[in-house]
């Protein structure tokens, strides 16, 4: 066992520095910084591109990829919004967007004013709450919570995000709006005025819906396609190839024919509607996919609503608004031959995997920054050296005597310190995991989509007959088969039996 011998040669806090260098590259796997990429498509779900006819896509973020630029738009015109409209104070303009200040999938507790990251197991990520653009102890978080740091699931986010008292911002518009929410609220602390969080919340609500409403930001794009729109070229080559495999494909997007026109004109040229057999636009997504009232309407060639009723949805032809029950109805495209793609887990992907059957792609732009981080050398040491320091603790914390006690203490805050939150986002980490487990986004994440990437551009490095095949992930009473699974339960741990002589 640890002993007092441990403790005399300062094997404790120091035990990295000593024994990191000659232990932990037996550890890791040759090549295993390089294993990552962000043009791989990760799978949840064993799907056979070979079975899919149907390829369905969303636009916003899916199609169209969009620089941060449109999200310094969005800030400032809803901050304007905020003032002139709502008569905010004008203390307000000196706030200015954030870059990178917040990350998608965060919860914001509205009576609170709070912002915050929460894992798969709704308990608070110590260290990531913010009210304002300040950190909130995780003493006074405890008791702000009643002495814990778990959510209880009542007042967390219901099916689609949006709680009685918690909120949870999973689409990448959100982006601008919870910078907006903090900036806010640090105006009012700091300079001592007294307001109302859950006012404030819905006023920040209702500001970021009138930018993309009132159409500013639909104007911000199409007067300025170079600056705002990505990777057209990318879009351009999935569709080609799509199409030249023989595969069908529809469009469904709450955005407005117009608008769609305009940038898919850009990325791919004037007869885009080519490559689509169903053109959906404005559909008022995630209820397009739950109500089985709503209509389809056409729209003529300039965009004019037309009054016919619809029996068939035609190839060429736009159709406005409709329902997914009507949609299966005239197209009879069903089940796992369908495969969509977007980037909003609730309002793109659940309905259509827990009520329909469909395979579904998440795109997630994140993973292309998160996935650099992830292949270099300082992250493998460290989660190397993590999860080894948690297999010793594992087995030094059944020992009692008070020099076992204190080296456990030593590496239970060296463990703490190891996988800092610092290397993704400085204030919230990264999007898919908290300290030790994953984020309520990774759940859901799990949850509604089949298989997920940082773009659809990543189709193009694959077969269309291609097969994605999900990691055979040990349960934890599973023993490990692979050296990239093992778990700290398992005594067949290498770096175990190197340290087989401190026990």
């Amino acid at each position: 066992p640890v002993t007092a011998h441990i403790a005399a040669k300062g094997i404790g806090g120091c035990l990295r520095n000593r024994l990191v260098p000659h232990l932990l590259s037996d550890l890791i796997p040759p090549g295993a910084c390089n294993l990552l990429n962000s043009s791989t498509i990760y799978a949840n779900n064993e799907v056979a591109l070979a079975e899919v006819d149907i390829y369905g896509f969303d636009y916003d973020y899916t199609l169209a990829m969009y620089s941060n630029a449109l999200n310094v738009m969005i800030y400032n015109k809803a901050r304007s919004f905020l003032i002139e409209h709502f008569k905010y104070p004008e203390g307000l303009r000196k706030y200015d967007y954030i870059p990178n200040f917040t990350v998608r999938g965060l919860h914001y507790d509205i009576q609170k004013g709070l912002l915050m990251k929460i894992d798969a197991f709704h308990y608070i990520q110590p260290g990531t709450v913010y009210r304002g653009l300040t950190p909130v102890s995780d003493n006074e978080v405890l008791q702000l919570f009643g002495g814990t740091y778990h959510v209880p699931l009542q007042q967390d986010s219901g099916f689609y995000g949006k709680g009685p008292k918690v909120k949870q911002f999973m689409d990448i518009f959100s982006i601008p709006e919870m910078t907006l929410l903090a900036s806010a609220n640090d105006f009012f602390i700091t300079n001592g005025i007294e307001y109302d969080p859950v006012h404030l919340f819905k006023d920040i609500s209702v500001t970021i819906g009138m930018v993309h409403l009132k159409g500013y930001m639909y104007k911000w794009v199409m007067e300025d396609l170079d600056k705002f729109i990505l990777r057209g070229e990318e879009t351009d080559a999935v569709l080609h190839r799509l199409v030249s495999h023989g595969k069908k494909m529809f469009l469904i997007t709450n955005s407005p024919f117009s608008f769609v026109d305009k940038g898919m004109t850009y990325m791919v040229g004037k007869n885009w509607r080519d490559f689509f057999d169903v053109v959906i636009v404005q559909a008022d997504k995630p209820h397009f996919f739950t109500d089985c009232i709503k209509p389809f309407r056409r729209l003529d060639g300039n965009g004019d609503l037309k009054w016919e009723k619809i029996n068939s949805l035609d190839k060429g032809q736009i159709y406005k608004q409709g329902n997914l029950f009507d949609f299966l109805r005239l197209t009879g495209w069903r089940g796992s031959r369908v495969l969509y793609f977007g980037d909003h887990l609730y309002s793109d992907l659940a309905d259509l995997m827990l009520r329909h059957g469909w395979r579904t792609a998440a795109i997630v732009p994140e993973l292309e920054p998160e996935t650099k981080v992830v292949s270099t050398d300082r992250y493998t040491v460290s989660l190397t050296w993590l999860q080894a320091l948690t297999g010793l603790m594992e087995r030094l914390q059944t020992h009692r005597d008070p020099e076992s006690k204190l080296v456990f203490e030593e590496w239970q805050n060296e463990r703490e310190e190891v996988m800092t939150k610092n290397v993704f986002n400085p204030q919230f980490g990264s999007i898919f995991r908290t300290c030790h487990n994953p984020t309520y986004f990774s759940r859901r994440l799990s949850r509604f989509s089949d298989v997920y990437m940082a773009s659809v551009s990543c189709l193009l490095n694959y077969d269309l007959d291609y097969t994605f095949y999900p990691r055979r992930t040990p349960l934890q009473h599973e023993a490990p088969l692979w050296m990239d699974q093992l778990c700290t339960g398992c005594m067949k741990t290498p770096y175990l039996e190197e340290m087989s002589h401190i026990r």
